[in-house]
């Protein structure tokens, strides 16, 4: 990213759950263009080893806070350290696959919480003041099933397709200030969820790991899953002082996957 003036040095990002994975991959791209962390997650060691890690490659200044951003406490853990918000990119694991027949109310509310209400209550705090500064970049990291419902995830589809919603809304209410509100719908990537993936998939079709893992991959026109710092650099490119003239929009780097002219 060297050659490239993404315009963002020295400003703030809280980043959701970034101690591993996507939510990681988003904290290094952003912190190799000059950006200030808050990272959370609820695993103090490795969030203190990623924490560590970039401040070590890249110089930036990092808070870390160990929490649970789809809590009330959570959040308030983080806001209350936060400073000046420039960028915020939420983040958080999705709810476990099920049949629909079996989820109550309350299964449905814990699932929205995690993967709406939360990412809500996030931008809620921030937006205001990024309005008053005139520059914000708000990224959600969802799903490739907002576009390709995935059936076996269902409160997954339902929780973060409202979560989409709402946002296309509200993007177009603060565009006027420079303030953007951007989906990033990952498909299937090298991170520890998939590695879940692939046990379920090599148990159920009794096949070994290896096999199960190059089933998932030749299912992808890339023959391969995705890595992080690719979904990375696409968040830092949508959080840049260059991109403010994109908005609302729901960008899927699944490999190809989804098999769409449009």
């Amino acid at each position: 990213m060297s050659g490239l003036d993404f315009g963002i040095a020295g400003k703030k990002a809280i980043v959701c759950a970034s101690s591993k994975g996507l939510g990681f991959g988003c904290a290094e791209a952003l912190a190799s263009v000059g950006v200030n962390l808050l990272m959370c997650a609820r695993g103090r060691d490795r969030l203190q080893q990623s924490a560590n890690q970039l401040r070590k490659k890249y110089g930036v200044e990092i808070t870390e806070v160990v929490c649970d951003v789809t809590t009330e406490e959570g959040r308030k853990a983080i806001l209350e350290v936060a400073g000046r918000v420039d960028i915020l990119i939420n983040n958080a694991g999705g709810p476990p696959p099920g049949d629909f027949r079996d989820w109550t109310r309350d299964t449905w509310i814990a699932a929205l919480d995690a993967n709406m209400l939360s990412a809500f209550a996030m931008i809620q705090a921030v937006i205001d003041p990024m309005i008053d500064q005139k520059f914000g970049r708000i990224v959600n990291i969802t799903s490739g099933s907002v576009k390709t419902p995935i059936p076996a995830l269902g409160l997954s589809n339902g929780a973060r397709a409202a979560l989409t919603g709402f946002c296309g809304g509200l993007a177009r209410q603060v565009a006027q200030h420079n303030v953007t509100v951007n989906g990033l719908l990952p498909g299937q990537y090298n991170t520890d969820r998939i590695e879940t993936i692939i046990a379920n998939t090599a148990k159920s079709e009794n096949i070994s790991l290896p096999m199960a893992r190059k089933m998932l991959e030749s299912r992808n026109p890339t023959k391969r899953l995705g890595e992080i710092h690719e979904f990375g650099f696409a968040c830092a490119w949508m959080c840049s002082a260059q991109s403010g003239y994109l908005t609302g929009q729901n960008i899927l780097i699944d490999g190809g996957s989804f098999n769409s002219t449009l």
